[in-house]
Protein backbone atom coordinates (compact mmCIF):
# COMPACT_ATOMS: atom_id res chain seq x y z
CA UNK A 1 0.00 0.00 0.00
CA UNK A 2 1.42 3.49 -1.30
CA UNK A 3 1.09 6.50 1.33
CA UNK A 4 -1.41 8.00 -0.87
CA UNK A 5 -3.64 4.66 -0.46
CA UNK A 6 -2.55 4.87 3.34
CA UNK A 7 -3.78 8.21 3.53
CA UNK A 8 -6.81 8.01 1.45
CA UNK A 9 -7.62 5.07 4.50
CA UNK A 10 -6.64 6.45 7.86
CA UNK A 11 -8.71 9.25 7.10
CA UNK A 12 -11.78 7.19 6.17
CA UNK A 13 -11.05 5.37 9.20
CA UNK A 14 -11.03 8.56 11.50
CA UNK A 15 -14.38 10.00 9.46
CA UNK A 16 -16.34 6.91 10.36
CA UNK A 17 -15.44 6.97 14.07
CA UNK A 18 -16.57 10.75 14.20
CA UNK A 19 -19.88 9.17 12.98
CA UNK A 20 -20.20 7.06 15.64
CA UNK A 21 -22.13 7.62 18.55
CA UNK A 22 -19.82 9.36 20.97
CA UNK A 23 -17.86 7.22 23.55
CA UNK A 24 -17.24 7.08 27.47
CA UNK A 25 -14.95 10.09 29.11
CA UNK A 26 -12.30 7.34 29.13
CA UNK A 27 -12.81 5.34 26.24
CA UNK A 28 -12.03 5.18 22.37
CA UNK A 29 -13.46 4.66 19.58
CA UNK A 30 -11.08 2.27 17.66
CA UNK A 31 -10.53 0.72 14.43
CA UNK A 32 -7.63 -1.79 13.25
CA UNK A 33 -5.52 -1.18 10.06
CA UNK A 34 -4.73 -3.56 7.79
CA UNK A 35 -1.17 -3.25 9.01
CA UNK A 36 0.16 -6.18 11.48
CA UNK A 37 3.31 -5.62 13.02
CA UNK A 38 4.75 -8.19 15.33
CA UNK A 39 2.15 -7.92 18.38
CA UNK A 40 -0.97 -6.93 17.07
CA UNK A 41 -2.64 -4.29 14.27
CA UNK A 42 -2.13 -0.44 14.67
CA UNK A 43 -5.23 1.42 15.38
CA UNK A 44 -6.33 4.51 14.96
CA UNK A 45 -8.72 5.89 17.08
CA UNK A 46 -11.44 8.96 18.05
CA UNK A 47 -11.91 9.86 21.98
CA UNK A 48 -14.94 11.25 23.78
CA UNK A 49 -13.39 14.76 22.67
CA UNK A 50 -13.26 13.99 19.32
CA UNK A 51 -9.53 14.07 19.35
CA UNK A 52 -7.82 11.21 16.60
CA UNK A 53 -4.88 9.06 17.76
CA UNK A 54 -3.09 6.27 16.15
CA UNK A 55 -2.17 3.18 18.58
CA UNK A 56 1.83 1.59 18.33
CA UNK A 57 1.34 -1.67 19.62
CA UNK A 58 4.22 -2.93 22.16
CA UNK A 59 4.78 -5.30 24.88
CA UNK A 60 3.01 -4.84 28.21
CA UNK A 61 6.81 -4.08 30.16
CA UNK A 62 7.85 -1.73 27.50
CA UNK A 63 7.91 2.37 28.95
CA UNK A 64 7.31 5.07 26.63
CA UNK A 65 8.71 8.15 26.59
CA UNK A 66 7.90 10.76 28.82
CA UNK A 67 8.22 14.50 27.71
CA UNK A 68 5.36 14.92 24.69
CA UNK A 69 2.02 16.16 26.47
CA UNK A 70 0.62 18.70 24.65
CA UNK A 71 -0.41 21.12 23.94
CA UNK A 72 -0.58 19.60 20.28
CA UNK A 73 0.71 16.30 20.54
CA UNK A 74 0.42 13.67 23.67
CA UNK A 75 1.76 10.29 23.67
CA UNK A 76 1.44 7.59 26.25
CA UNK A 77 0.74 4.27 27.10
CA UNK A 78 -2.46 2.89 27.05
CA UNK A 79 -3.90 -0.75 27.55
CA UNK A 80 -7.08 -2.14 25.71
CA UNK A 81 -9.10 -4.98 26.37
CA UNK A 82 -12.26 -6.91 24.95
CA UNK A 83 -13.75 -10.46 26.17
CA UNK A 84 -10.72 -11.86 23.94
CA UNK A 85 -7.71 -9.54 24.02
CA UNK A 86 -5.52 -7.21 25.66
CA UNK A 87 -2.91 -5.00 24.45
CA UNK A 88 -0.44 -2.24 25.58
CA UNK A 89 -0.29 0.91 23.01
CA UNK A 90 1.98 3.91 22.74
CA UNK A 91 -0.80 6.36 21.91
CA UNK A 92 -0.13 9.25 20.32
CA UNK A 93 -3.28 11.88 19.90
CA UNK A 94 -3.99 15.06 18.22
CA UNK A 95 -5.17 17.32 20.67
CA UNK A 96 -5.49 20.37 18.14
CA UNK A 97 -8.73 19.35 15.25
CA UNK A 98 -7.12 22.51 13.00
CA UNK A 99 -3.97 20.52 12.72
CA UNK A 100 -5.47 17.17 11.95
CA UNK A 101 -4.16 17.08 8.09
CA UNK A 102 -0.64 17.76 9.65
CA UNK A 103 -1.31 14.63 11.92
CA UNK A 104 -2.41 12.61 9.64
CA UNK A 105 0.70 13.48 7.08
CA UNK A 106 2.68 12.66 10.76
CA UNK A 107 0.84 9.44 11.22
CA UNK A 108 1.65 8.02 7.58
CA UNK A 109 5.00 8.81 7.71
CA UNK A 110 5.20 6.47 11.11
CA UNK A 111 3.21 3.60 9.59
CA UNK A 112 5.68 3.51 6.50
CA UNK A 113 8.89 3.89 8.59
CA UNK A 114 7.37 1.02 10.25
CA UNK A 115 7.33 -1.45 7.18
CA UNK A 116 11.13 -0.77 7.86
CA UNK A 117 11.01 -1.59 11.38
CA UNK A 118 8.58 -4.73 12.06
CA UNK A 119 10.00 -6.15 15.29
CA UNK A 120 9.89 -2.56 16.93
CA UNK A 121 7.67 -0.33 15.73
CA UNK A 122 7.50 2.03 18.61
CA UNK A 123 11.13 2.71 17.57
CA UNK A 124 9.74 3.93 14.22
CA UNK A 125 7.56 5.94 15.50
CA UNK A 126 10.37 8.10 18.04
CA UNK A 127 12.17 8.11 14.84
CA UNK A 128 9.50 10.20 12.78
CA UNK A 129 8.51 11.92 16.10
CA UNK A 130 12.42 13.08 15.86
CA UNK A 131 12.49 13.76 12.28
CA UNK A 132 9.46 15.84 12.39
CA UNK A 133 10.44 18.16 15.45
CA UNK A 134 14.10 18.71 13.46
CA UNK A 135 12.33 20.75 10.87
CA UNK A 136 12.03 23.20 13.19
CA UNK A 137 15.10 23.20 15.11
CA UNK A 138 18.22 25.83 14.07
CA UNK A 139 21.33 24.37 13.43
CA UNK A 140 23.51 24.81 16.19
CA UNK A 141 27.29 25.82 17.28
CA UNK A 142 29.84 23.63 15.86
CA UNK A 143 31.68 21.63 18.20
CA UNK A 144 35.04 22.28 18.54
CA UNK A 145 38.39 19.70 17.38
CA UNK A 146 38.60 18.95 21.99
CA UNK A 147 34.90 18.65 22.26
CA UNK A 148 34.51 16.23 18.86
CA UNK A 149 37.69 14.28 20.22
CA UNK A 150 36.06 13.96 23.78
CA UNK A 151 32.80 13.30 22.54
CA UNK A 152 34.29 10.47 19.95
CA UNK A 153 35.84 9.03 23.00
CA UNK A 154 32.47 8.43 25.26
CA UNK A 155 30.68 7.00 22.56
CA UNK A 156 33.70 4.45 21.78
CA UNK A 157 32.51 2.97 25.34
CA UNK A 158 28.92 3.93 25.29
CA UNK A 159 29.05 1.54 21.63
CA UNK A 160 30.40 -1.00 23.55
CA UNK A 161 27.90 -1.02 26.07
CA UNK A 162 25.14 -1.32 23.58
CA UNK A 163 26.03 -3.47 21.96
CA UNK A 164 25.75 -5.79 25.36
CA UNK A 165 22.13 -3.88 26.60
CA UNK A 166 20.12 -1.49 24.53
CA UNK A 167 19.40 0.26 27.07
CA UNK A 168 23.00 1.40 28.13
CA UNK A 169 22.32 4.73 26.80
CA UNK A 170 20.37 5.18 30.02
CA UNK A 171 24.14 5.32 32.27
CA UNK A 172 25.33 7.76 29.75
CA UNK A 173 25.91 11.03 32.47
CA UNK A 174 28.18 13.21 31.25
CA UNK A 175 25.45 14.94 29.47
CA UNK A 176 23.93 15.82 32.52
CA UNK A 177 27.29 17.31 33.88
CA UNK A 178 27.64 14.40 36.14
CA UNK A 179 31.26 14.06 37.60
CA UNK A 180 31.35 10.93 35.75
CA UNK A 181 31.28 9.86 32.17
CA UNK A 182 29.26 6.60 33.25
CA UNK A 183 27.83 5.53 35.91
CA UNK A 184 25.22 2.99 37.35
CA UNK A 185 25.42 2.28 41.55
CA UNK A 186 28.69 1.71 42.54
CA UNK A 187 30.48 1.47 39.05
CA UNK A 188 31.86 4.57 37.13
CA UNK A 189 33.69 4.86 34.09
CA UNK A 190 35.42 8.37 33.54
CA UNK A 191 36.35 8.95 29.55
CA UNK A 192 39.27 10.89 28.39
CA UNK A 193 41.13 11.29 24.67
CA UNK A 194 43.69 13.57 23.50
CA UNK A 195 44.49 13.77 19.49
CA UNK A 196 47.82 16.40 20.16
CA UNK A 197 51.72 15.54 21.71
CA UNK A 198 53.41 12.68 23.44
CA UNK A 199 52.34 10.71 26.51
CA UNK A 200 48.83 10.32 28.26
CA UNK A 201 47.86 13.35 29.41
CA UNK A 202 44.34 13.53 30.66
CA UNK A 203 42.93 17.01 31.77
CA UNK A 204 40.93 16.68 35.19
CA UNK A 205 37.52 18.66 35.79
CA UNK A 206 37.03 19.04 39.51
CA UNK A 207 38.41 17.58 42.61
CA UNK A 208 35.84 14.84 42.73
CA UNK A 209 35.86 13.25 39.38
CA UNK A 210 38.85 10.85 40.07
CA UNK A 211 36.51 9.60 43.49
CA UNK A 212 35.15 6.03 43.26
CA UNK A 213 31.29 6.10 43.74
CA UNK A 214 31.05 5.15 47.81
CA UNK A 215 31.76 1.69 48.40
CA UNK A 216 32.58 1.42 44.75
CA UNK A 217 35.07 1.71 42.21
CA UNK A 218 35.97 3.60 39.14
CA UNK A 219 37.76 3.50 36.04
CA UNK A 220 39.87 5.87 34.03
CA UNK A 221 39.67 4.82 29.97
CA UNK A 222 42.17 7.15 27.99
CA UNK A 223 41.88 7.47 24.01
CA UNK A 224 44.62 8.51 21.77
CA UNK A 225 42.85 9.48 18.47
CA UNK A 226 44.48 10.41 15.09
CA UNK A 227 42.42 12.79 12.89
CA UNK A 228 42.35 11.35 9.65
CA UNK A 229 40.94 12.50 6.10
CA UNK A 230 37.41 10.81 4.80
CA UNK A 231 39.72 8.48 2.81
CA UNK A 232 41.54 7.41 5.32
CA UNK A 233 41.50 4.16 7.88
CA UNK A 234 40.16 5.75 10.82
CA UNK A 235 35.75 5.78 11.99
CA UNK A 236 33.83 8.46 10.76
CA UNK A 237 32.06 10.37 13.33
CA UNK A 238 28.71 10.42 11.67
CA UNK A 239 28.84 6.76 11.29
CA UNK A 240 29.74 6.44 14.73
CA UNK A 241 26.28 8.65 15.65
CA UNK A 242 24.80 6.09 13.45
CA UNK A 243 26.02 3.06 14.55
CA UNK A 244 24.61 3.41 18.23
CA UNK A 245 21.48 5.42 17.37
CA UNK A 246 20.75 1.80 15.29
CA UNK A 247 22.35 -0.35 18.93
CA UNK A 248 19.97 1.26 21.30
CA UNK A 249 16.06 1.08 22.04
CA UNK A 250 15.21 4.47 22.06
CA UNK A 251 17.01 6.79 19.29
CA UNK A 252 15.13 9.83 20.77
CA UNK A 253 16.62 9.44 24.30
CA UNK A 254 19.89 8.76 22.72
CA UNK A 255 19.69 11.93 20.95
CA UNK A 256 18.50 13.97 23.24
CA UNK A 257 21.23 13.39 25.26
CA UNK A 258 23.86 14.18 22.37
CA UNK A 259 21.61 17.69 21.72
CA UNK A 260 22.84 18.30 25.48
CA UNK A 261 26.72 17.85 24.49
CA UNK A 262 25.93 19.93 21.45
CA UNK A 263 25.51 17.30 18.50
CA UNK A 264 21.82 17.14 16.36
CA UNK A 265 21.52 15.10 13.24
CA UNK A 266 20.49 18.68 11.48
CA UNK A 267 24.41 19.22 12.27
CA UNK A 268 25.79 16.05 10.85
CA UNK A 269 26.81 18.18 7.59
CA UNK A 270 28.97 19.73 9.78
CA UNK A 271 30.89 16.92 10.55
CA UNK A 272 31.21 14.96 7.50
CA UNK A 273 34.95 15.29 6.95
CA UNK A 274 35.54 14.24 10.47
CA UNK A 275 37.61 11.14 11.19
CA UNK A 276 39.46 9.44 13.63
CA UNK A 277 41.82 6.92 13.86
CA UNK A 278 42.32 5.14 17.66
CA UNK A 279 45.84 4.76 18.12
CA UNK A 280 46.09 3.88 22.16
CA UNK A 281 43.40 2.44 24.17
CA UNK A 282 44.11 2.29 27.79
CA UNK A 283 42.08 1.73 30.55
CA UNK A 284 43.25 2.16 34.19
CA UNK A 285 41.53 1.43 37.81
CA UNK A 286 41.71 4.36 39.66
CA UNK A 287 43.11 3.40 43.22
CA UNK A 288 44.20 5.00 46.17
CA UNK A 289 47.58 5.53 45.23
CA UNK A 290 46.57 6.68 41.32
CA UNK A 291 48.19 9.78 40.44
CA UNK A 292 45.14 12.74 41.12
CA UNK A 293 43.85 15.08 43.34
CA UNK A 294 40.63 15.02 45.20
CA UNK A 295 38.51 16.25 47.95
CA UNK A 296 39.07 13.09 49.85
CA UNK A 297 42.50 13.12 49.73
CA UNK A 298 42.74 16.70 50.90
CA UNK A 299 40.53 16.02 53.62
CA UNK A 300 42.03 12.60 54.98
CA UNK A 301 45.66 15.15 54.91
CA UNK A 302 43.54 17.57 57.07
CA UNK A 303 43.61 20.08 54.31
CA UNK A 304 40.33 22.56 54.19
CA UNK A 305 39.02 22.35 50.69
CA UNK A 306 37.92 25.49 49.85
CA UNK A 307 39.47 25.43 45.96
CA UNK A 308 36.51 26.04 43.31
CA UNK A 309 36.72 25.22 39.94
CA UNK A 310 40.19 22.97 40.23
CA UNK A 311 41.57 21.84 36.88
CA UNK A 312 45.02 19.48 36.40
CA UNK A 313 47.04 17.12 34.14
CA UNK A 314 47.85 14.05 35.47
CA UNK A 315 50.21 12.24 33.76
CA UNK A 316 50.07 8.44 33.19
CA UNK A 317 52.65 7.92 30.49
CA UNK A 318 54.96 5.53 32.20
CA UNK A 319 54.57 2.04 32.92
CA UNK A 320 52.77 2.91 35.95
CA UNK A 321 50.05 2.78 37.07
CA UNK A 322 50.01 -0.35 35.21
CA UNK A 323 46.76 -0.47 32.96
CA UNK A 324 43.89 -3.20 33.37
CA UNK A 325 44.19 -6.51 30.98
CA UNK A 326 41.13 -6.98 28.41
CA UNK A 327 39.50 -9.60 30.95
CA UNK A 328 39.17 -6.53 33.61
CA UNK A 329 37.68 -4.14 31.33
CA UNK A 330 34.64 -6.62 30.24
CA UNK A 331 34.31 -7.30 33.87
CA UNK A 332 34.35 -3.71 34.23
CA UNK A 333 31.96 -3.12 31.91
CA UNK A 334 29.28 -6.24 32.76
CA UNK A 335 29.23 -4.13 36.35
CA UNK A 336 28.01 -1.49 34.30
CA UNK A 337 25.10 -2.96 32.81
CA UNK A 338 24.01 -5.06 35.79
CA UNK A 339 24.34 -2.16 37.99
CA UNK A 340 21.82 -0.24 36.26
CA UNK A 341 19.22 -3.34 35.91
Amino acid sequence: MNDDALRKLVDERWTALDAEQTSGERHLRVSPLPFVAKLSPFSVAVDHDGHRHLLVPIHAHRKVRPGLDGPTLRLRKRALEDEETYQSYADLACLRDDLRDLFTELCVDVLGAARELPENPVKALYRVLDRWKALFRAQGTQLGPEQLAGLFGELLVLRRLLQEDASAHRIWRGPEQHRHDFSAGAVAVEVKAGTVGTGRKPRIHGLDQLEAPEGGGLCLVWFRLQNTTANGSGIAFNDLVDQILHLCDDEGALLALLARVGYRPSDADLYHDVHFAITEEKWYLVTPDFPGLTGQALIAAGVPVSALNVEYTIDLSGEIPAPMAPDQVSQTLDSLIQESS
